[in-house]
């Protein structure tokens, strides 16, 4: 029977959670987790990861499974998956679930994703230190040297880009866009596309009740308890930075719980963007759950 992977996609605070849950029972199948950030086991209400109760309900994989220490990426994820798939889930059945908001992560499994090396420790460290010692302004300028094909393109103000193109040229001696490829690769198995949408007023409230929901959970104590470790890349993410600012006595909690909604509100606008230019997502409200069951049955079926 022919391999089929269903995918639940949908911005933050649409409902992907609970929804997912119930599909994975009615099919008696685990899910992956594809959001970048619920990995992180030190980070678990920052991130909104599926609860203990929830997992024990399903079983999850890469939920909590990562340090905030390690370096993981959309490439690493790819690879990951589809060792899963091919080595366990597709063995033990024909369908498998995956469910997530994080872009890079859900096409690196359906479409595939350029083989850029993963970056050494020694090469890490040392554009670490320059971008603190000498600036993003002096590394865009080196970027736009040594590589002005994708300095064009790139987001200059995003210093992660910047950095970890650099970090490229630096360790192959080959440009960053020589990797590129964005060749989309076969996949032995079907992809089904499920989307989740709500009214845009009906979803910025949940985010903003969502917000406030993490606040009573203890993101505050969350943010202290990794405080130290601020700066990895794996704390750079809505909830924490603003959680940060408070902490570091630069805004007061109402105005960091404003700045958490807001850029929720935002991340959710470059969500639904994203998602909008793949024409293979079928879409439904997250309260129809009999009529999405019924559509991935018929799909399955054909």
């Amino acid at each position: 029977m022919e391999k089929k992977l269903i995918v639940i996609v949908g911005p933050t605070g649409v409902g992907k959670t609970e929804l997912t849950l119930r599909i994975a029972e009615h099919l008696a199948t685990p899910i992956i987790n594809s959001d970048s950030r619920q990995i992180f086991k030190e980070i678990p209400i920052g991130t909104a990861a599926p609860t203990k109760e929830q997992q024990k309900r399903v079983k999850h994989y890469f939920v909590g499974n990562h340090s905030i220490d390690d370096y993981y990426s959309a490439s690493m994820f790819e690879s990951d998956v589809m060792n899963l798939l091919t080595n366990k889930l597709f063995i033990d059945s024909h369908i498998a679930l995956m469910s997530g908001g994080s872009m890079m992560y859900i096409d690196a499994v359906c479409n595939g994703i350029d083989d850029i090396p993963t970056i050494d420790d020694q090469t890490r460290t040392l554009m670490k230190q320059r971008l603190e010692n000498e600036g993003l302004e002096r590394l865009q300028e080196e970027l736009k040297m040594l590589d002005p094909e994708h300095w064009a393109i790139v987001d200059k103000k995003n210093y992660r880009r910047v950095v970890h193109a650099l970090e490229i040229c630096y360790m192959t001696g080959k440009t960053y866009t020589s990797f590129r490829t964005n060749k989309k690769k076969t996949r032995p198995f079907d992809v089904i596309k499920i989307g989740l949408t709500r009214d845009r007023e009906e979803l910025y409230s949940r985010i903003n009740e969502r917000v406030l929901t993490m606040m009573d959970q203890g993101l505050i104590e969350e943010a202290m308890s990794v405080y130290d470790k601020r700066n990895l890349n794996s704390l750079n993410t809505v909830g924490f930075k603003e959680t940060f600012e408070f902490l570091d006595g630069l805004t007061t909690i109402d105005q960091a719980i404003f700045k958490i909604q807001s850029n929720s509100r935002k991340y959710c606008r470059k969500q639904q963007t994203w998602f909008k230019r793949d024409d293979t997502i079928r879409w439904f409200h997250p309260d129809n759950i009999k009529e999405i069951i019924n559509y991935i049955d018929d799909r399955l079926s054909d």
